[in-house]
């Protein structure tokens, strides 16, 4: 990177790394599974955890077994990920990975520093890395092997929507508008954050959206080096995997900031990267000069866009986050606008119609066209003992109303949620064996 290039990026990115560290802040609770706990609230299943929207009661802490018990076998949360000792899984599928690594993307090292300082980083110009902090490159070269970053819906004036930085244990406001709406969306976790606040992750995915992985620890990942960024993408499938019982096939990296490198780890964890072509900056407000006002023009640009016509061949993908209470609530604001000025609201899955989210093939995303037509909701089965399969009911609503997932109403939805956890719990050691056996398709196409 030319000098000029990295000042530049340092004064746009230094007070938004700091910003940005608030991932996981006061309002989402940040805290060590395990420690000592000061206040404990009685939550014992997703029902009772999805009841308040109070926050001081929504992110009071509570212990979940399912999340406790498993603890030993992930780094410790809100640092840096490593392969633990004692995993030999990760240890075997790392070593194939970064043999794979050495082999073609010899002279791709890691930039700057996990926080975004790239004082004294020189990088060519001419970008070999496709490294999207550098010049937004989202087409690696195509002897790389790795499929382009996914930036905007393919379908036109179709808004793909999704949340980083979840789960935020104060979420209920923004989900219940989002269940009220039938409205699914795409949410990209956080590893910590999901063993942090467990129910609130069931909650999303039982209410029907798309879970992806926004790494252990949030921090810069090209400045990592490819075994952490490696820890930060596997445990953070993994803790999904036990509390979830799904495997994420999608990914987004923390500010964008992916390179060649990272994309291939992330590639032969059998993960598509997604990025965004409109970046609404509400993670910012009041910071580096960026205001609330700031946020609405930047909700309002990409709403007039629409009304332009500049969708008419494609949609926007927004960054949009689950961080704190301003960042939902921003959101719950401009939602009637943004369906007013756009013909259709998805999930990215649907948007891309990618109908096999996870590892776990039973579970699917609703085409493009059945979305639009009414069935939001994923649909499950389950294999039969003759080899048929069935379906399962769903946790998410249809457009008819039905929702199965009605957290907050009833002993149905307690007694389902406790089931799902439990099963989750109960694969959740073995489920990264299924990235495993990716693995030689993986390095086939690679």
């Amino acid at each position: 990177m030319v000098p000029s290039t990295v000042a530049a990026l340092l004064t746009v990115f230094a007070t938004g790394a700091l910003a940005h560290s608030g991932c996981g802040g006061h309002e989402i609770g940040r805290r060590n599974l395990g420690g000592r706990t000061i206040q404990a609230r009685a939550v014992t299943d997703e029902a009772s955890a999805a009841e308040s929207t109070d926050v001081a009661t929504e992110c009071t802490y509570y212990s979940y077994e399912p999340a406790t018990s498993v603890t030993s076998q992930f780094p410790t949360i809100w640092e840096s990920a490593s392969i633990l000792s004692n995993d030999t899984e990760a240890t075997e599928l790392f070593s194939k990975i970064n043999s794979t690594l050495n082999e073609k993307l010899p002279d791709d090292v890691p930039h700057g520093t996990p926080t975004g300082d790239w004082t004294g980083v020189n990088y060519d110009s001419s970008d070999p890395d496709c490294w999207w902090t550098h010049a937004k490159c989202d087409t690696p070269s195509s002897d790389t092997g790795l499929d382009a970053d996914i930036t905007v819906s393919p379908e036109p004036e179709t808004w793909g929507l999704g949340f980083d930085d979840g789960p935020n244990c104060s979420h209920n406001a923004l989900y219940d508008l989002l269940l009220e709406n039938d409205q699914k969306a795409t949410m990209f976790f956080i590893g910590s954050n999901v063993l942090d606040w467990p129910l609130q992750a069931l909650r999303a995915y039982d209410e029907g959206h798309q879970i992806c992985v926004h790494t252990w620890s949030h921090q810069y990942m090209t400045a990592l080096s490819s075994e952490v960024a490696f820890a930060e993408l596997y445990y953070t499938q993994k803790a999904i995997k036990a509390i979830l019982g799904v495997t994420p096939q999608c990914w987004r990296p923390p500010f964008g900031d992916v390179d060649n490198r990272i994309r291939m780890i992330a590639s032969m964890l059998n993960m598509t990267t997604i990025v965004w072509s409109d970046d609404t900056d509400d993670w910012a407000a009041g910071s580096d000069g960026i205001t609330e006002e700031d946020v609405n023009n930047n909700y309002q640009t990409v709403i007039d866009a629409a009304g332009k016509g500049n969708y008419s061949t494609h949609g926007p993908i927004v960054l949009n986050h689950e961080l704190t209470n301003y960042t939902m609530s921003v959101f719950e604001t401009y939602y009637p606008k943004i369906k007013a000025a756009f013909k259709y609201v998805v999930p990215i899955c649907t948007a891309t119609n990618t109908t096999q989210p996870y590892a776990e093939t039973n579970v699917t995303c609703p085409t493009f066209e059945s979305y639009i037509a009414g069935t939001t909701n994923t649909s499950s089965s389950t294999v039969n003992t003759d080899g048929t399969t069935a379906a399962n009911s769903s946790s998410s609503s249809e457009s008819s109303g039905a929702s199965s997932s009605a957290s907050a109403s009833g002993s149905d939805s307690s007694s389902s949620s406790s089931s799902s956890s439990s099963a989750a719990f109960r694969d959740g050691v073995s489920g990264m064996g299924v990235v495993f056996a990716g693995l030689v398709a993986g390095a086939v196409l690679l």
